[in-house]
């Protein structure tokens, strides 16, 4: 069958591609086969324009189990257990169905732990969107939240922790990245392989319907005015149909009667099939007459490019399956043989006994066109790196101070998280809010911190020196909780790798990843690439979020962000410079996102990560909170919020910005590398000795205590505000923002 341009491009396929895909065949294509192609070589599933970026990432470890190329990542934890872990986007979904985007989000993030055999403990999630005063955002942002919850809170996997940035660039396609982290043995994690020639394949789970077609071949391209039009495609989620196929898929995989599993995520059958034999060298027989449907008149194209929440596909060992049956049975499941495996390294599509695709998996897989998209820095750069201070004006410290709180940016989560379960399953030591997520892991001592990170302006003025930027934030977060970073995950949202402005800064953010992850000795163990997230031709901000899981040896041990006792003594740990490039206070009080990002030493980064990790262990410090968005002064008044204790401290001078700008530069720039701790008074030389044999820098700037957050600079008291009013700035913001979304019939 000959196609013409028109359905060509609406498959998202080239002309060239359709050259190769004939190639590959040897004959022109089905219809099914056409679809098949597509969606398998889809950015999405493909990553034609990032693969070759991401081969130059760390991806091994003296801990690492299971690296890129699986469902999920995997590290050793102690006592023969594994952290396994992802964080995928499911972006261009939840600005069309912002509730059930975000919620099958979830679902798909949480099939692929369960599917390497481990149980869920934990969600996190990183969220980007635009002014919450546009309508259409607020609709957006208050649907993915229930989305997250409604989902998560079902099926009894806390919430844990995340972040969420605002940018007017995210109005029109918003971020929605989600991250899972499940425990188990390390000896028995189970692999998306089809091996076992005869051995019988299993469809379990929902039925198939025609949602999500073409999903990923949605999530490859732009928005524009038709996207409205793409609503079929969201998938939609049930969240109690997954808790009973996660408990009978772990139950079924405790039989060893399981040869390899896969979640029928993106490209749903077709991916699972085709992948599953590439792994196993082996072929893939199915017959979708077989595949259980709630639809009427479904199509083999339909079948196999649905994109339905809630089902896997399994390998069985011939000889087993009235025991596989049986379970899936026992937990109120469909369980079908619908094919085989097979020897020919093909994917066989069969309808009612006629082959209607016929594909080597190899074409599909490995196969999928590799390009070098043309780069460019962007000419926007020269520009943005410029700050003049001369023309601005440095305002006054307490009135930056208040509106820096009250900023979406910098406010309180509350309005978000409290609708998340962070309870469930017992395993949180801390609660979203109080620093970087900490989940026990039962049986042992020892719990996981967990943190997902990225400021994106600092991307966006310098891709490589922001990426590294993310690195080290989300990697120092988890150090705060006195977390050895063990491994991380990532999600690169950028915009369309077509523009070579665009592919320059997605390789070099990649650059810096790299750089960062091998100078803090943190591999990758996996991630996800999102590109086209663009509407109208404006794309986001670049924004490579990471996640990174770190190891507590002791749970007992976890330190806080909040300050603890009166009388604790405050130190700041770390250099301080003036950097306001790419700041909060540049955004929130002049509108702007200019400069250059904050200096990285990542050598003086790993030894204060060193540092704060055997500071938690020894019981020197009582909390500690990376000093981010807002600088010392947003950090210090977060570690009295929710303390009912507040603080005094002197700052000594940083260096300069510019003159006029020292105070502010002091209270406001977002130099990394820094953390406030507080420590109790008998521990407080031990700890100044600690981080002199760190080689950290640390000073003693003030102490807890009183009902006020009063901060001076060089003696001279420039800040001084009542902590319940301050507080009560921070923790009302999104509500504020949220206000006129109350009044709209």
């Amino acid at each position: 069958m000959v196609f013409d341009e028109q359905l060509l491009s609406s498959h998202g396929v080239t002309a060239e591609e359709y050259a190769r895909i004939v190639d590959a065949l040897g004959r022109e294509p089905s219809l099914a086969e056409l679809g098949i192609f597509s969606v398998m070589w889809s950015e999405h599933c493909s990553y034609k324009s990032s693969r070759v970026h991401l081969k130059t990432l760390p991806t091994t470890g003296r801990r690492v189990l299971q690296g890129p190329g699986e469902n999920a990542g995997a590290v050793d934890v102690g006592d023969g257990l594994a952290a396994v872990f992802k964080i995928e986007s499911h972006n261009h979904p939840s600005f069309i169905e912002p509730y059930q985007g975000a919620a099958t989000g979830v679902g798909g993030i949480i099939r692929d732990i369960f599917t390497m055999g481990a149980r869920p403990i934990a969600l996190l999630n990183s969220l980007r969107f635009g002014s919450l005063r546009e309508p259409v955002v607020r609709r957006t942002f208050t649907g993915v939240v229930a989305g997250i919850a409604g989902y998560g809170n079902s099926i009894g996997i806390p919430t844990v922790g995340g972040e969420i940035g605002f940018d007017e660039s995210y109005a029109g396609n918003p971020l929605v990245n989600v991250f899972c982290l499940g425990i188990a043995r390390g000896d028995e994690i189970i692999r998306a392989a089809a091996t076992g020639v005869g051995n019988p394949v299993y469809y379990v789970g929902a039925k198939t319907g025609r949602d999500g077609i073409h999903g990923a071949t949605m999530a490859s391209a732009e928005f524009d005015e038709t996207s409205s039009e793409k609503r079929p495609a969201v998938q939609v989620g049930d969240p109690f149909m997954e808790k009973l196929l996660l408990e009978a898929c772990l139950e079924a995989m405790r039989t060893d009667a399981l040869v390899g599993i896969q979640d029928m995520g993106a490209a749903g059958l077709t991916s699972s099939t085709c992948e599953m034999g590439w792994r196993g060298r082996a072929g893939i027989e199915i017959d979708v007459a077989l595949v259980p449907q709630r639809e009427t008149g479904m199509t083999p194209y339909e079948i196999m490019l649905s994109e339905s929440q809630e089902r896997m596909l399994l390998v069985v060992k011939k000889g087993r399956e009235r025991e596989i049956e049986q379970i899936f049975e026992k937990w109120d499941l469909h369980a079908v043989q619908i094919g085989e495996v097979t020897d020919d390294a093909r994917l066989r599509v069969k309808a009612d006994g006629v082959v209607v695709a016929d594909i080597p998996n190899e074409a599909l897989t490995d196969g999928a066109p590799v390009y070098r998209r043309p780069m460019q820095a962007p000419a926007y750069l020269d520009g943005v790196r410029h700050l003049a201070f001369e023309a601005l004006s440095a305002g006054a410290p307490g009135e930056v101070f208040r509106a820096l709180l009250a900023s979406p940016g910098v406010a309180s989560r509350r309005w978000v998280y409290r609708q998340y379960d962070h309870m469930v399953r017992t395993n949180t030591v801390v609660v979203p809010g109080m620093g970087a997520g900490v989940v026990r892991i039962k049986g042992t001592v020892r719990a996981l911190a967990l943190s997902v990170d990225c400021n994106a302006r600092f991307v966006y003025l310098d891709p490589f020196a922001g990426a590294q930027l993310a690195v080290a934030e989300a990697s120092r977060n988890v150090a705060c909780a006195g977390g050895e970073p063990v491994g991380a995950t990532n999600c690169l949202n950028f915009g369309n790798p077509e523009r070579p402005e665009i592919m320059w800064q997605f390789a070099q953010a990649v650059a810096g990843i790299g750089a960062a992850c091998r100078a803090l000795d943190l591999p990758i163990t996996g991630g996800n690439v999102s590109l086209y997230n663009e509407t109208d031709g404006q794309a986001v901000l670049p924004t490579p979020v990471l996640g990174v899981v770190g190891v507590v040896e002791d749970a007992a041990k976890v330190v806080r962000r909040a300050f603890q006792a009166e009388g604790d003594a405050v130190l700041l740990l770390g250099t301080s410079r003036a950097e306001l490039g790419g700041s909060e206070y540049l955004k929130t009080v002049h509108g702007l996102v200019r400069g250059v990002p904050p200096v990285l030493d990542l050598a003086a980064e790993a030894a204060l990560q060193r540092l704060l990790v055997a500071a938690a262990a020894q019981g020197l410090v009582r909390s500690a909170h990376d000093c981010a968005e807002g600088g010392v002064a947003v950090t210090l008044a977060e570690c009295c919020f929710d303390t009912g204790l507040g603080a005094d401290v002197d700052l000594p001078p940083a260096e300069l910005p510019a003159a006029g700008f020292e105070v502010v530069g002091t209270l406001f720039g977002e130099s990394a590398s820094r953390v406030l701790v507080s420590t109790a008074p008998s521990s407080r030389e031990a700890l100044l000795d600690a981080a002199r044999a760190a080689g950290v820098p640390a000073a003693v700037i003030g102490r807890v205590g009183g009902s006020r957050i009063r901060l001076a600079v060089a003696g001279v008291v420039v800040i001084d505000e009542a902590l319940d009013d301050a507080q009560r700035l921070w923790d009302g913001a999104l509500e504020r923002e949220l206000e006129p979304a109350s009044a709209t019939p």
